[in-house]
């Protein structure tokens, strides 16, 4: 198993890094959230999980390893996969998961894209005894990416570009998500990264 990749940051794509490791590039499939913590040339230290399938071999990151535990707990669920589970981690921080399944709380599952009413029910009922008891009350968002010396717009900004974005997309894109981001009482750039992304979908 590969527990975690430690290097510079080689390339930023939606929905996946690229770490040099010893003269080799590992792709690694993350989070917006985990993304929107990456800059291109500096390093980087992401907790891993490998998925093996008969075709591929598919390596998960996380920021760290309670995200890394959270999520091998998820995608052993019956009918929940690796990318059903990772968008759960798109959306909740692990303590929020862990405490949307102690407080039965369906439509904090519902909130992910792919998981309906029903769903949600099996699913709080698998992960009853499995994601264990919440550490403390946090919001059902997921938790605020840490502060940068860089403003939310700068680091906003340099991630969409980072992604390949268009330094004038990026700019609109930030335009786009300031009202958000003014109305958050703390500044959450990944939140804001989903957000800008979602926008620019649009003007596609």
């Amino acid at each position: 198993m590969i527990a975690f990749v430690q290097g510079p940051v080689a390339a930023l794509t939606p929905g996946l890094a690229v770490v040099e490791v010893g003269g080799v590039g590992m792709a690694v499939q993350c989070t917006p959230s985990t993304l929107a913590t990456l800059r291109l040339g500096e390093p980087a230290r992401l907790a891993t999980s490998l998925v093996v399938r008969e075709d591929s071999l598919t390596l998960y990151g996380f920021a760290d390893d309670d995200e890394r535990a959270t999520f091998e707990v998820l995608q052993a669920a019956p009918g929940v996969g690796p990318r059903l589970a990772q968008a759960m981690l798109g959306v909740h921080s692990p303590e929020a998961l862990r405490v949307a399944v102690a407080q039965g709380d369906e439509r904090a599952l519902i909130k992910v894209p792919g998981i309906g009413k029903a769903k949600a029910a099996k699913l709080l009922l698998e992960y009853k005894d499995k994601l264990g008891a919440p550490h403390g009350t946090v919001p059902t968002q997921h938790a605020p990416v840490a502060a940068a010396p860089a403003p939310w717009s700068e680091q906003l900004h340099a991630a969409l570009v980072g992604l390949g974005y268009a330094p004038r997309e990026a700019d609109e894109a930030v335009a786009a998500v300031t009202p958000e981001a003014e109305a958050q009482q703390r500044t959450d750039v990944g939140a804001l990264l989903k957000s800008a992304l979602r926008s620019l979908s649009k003007a596609r």
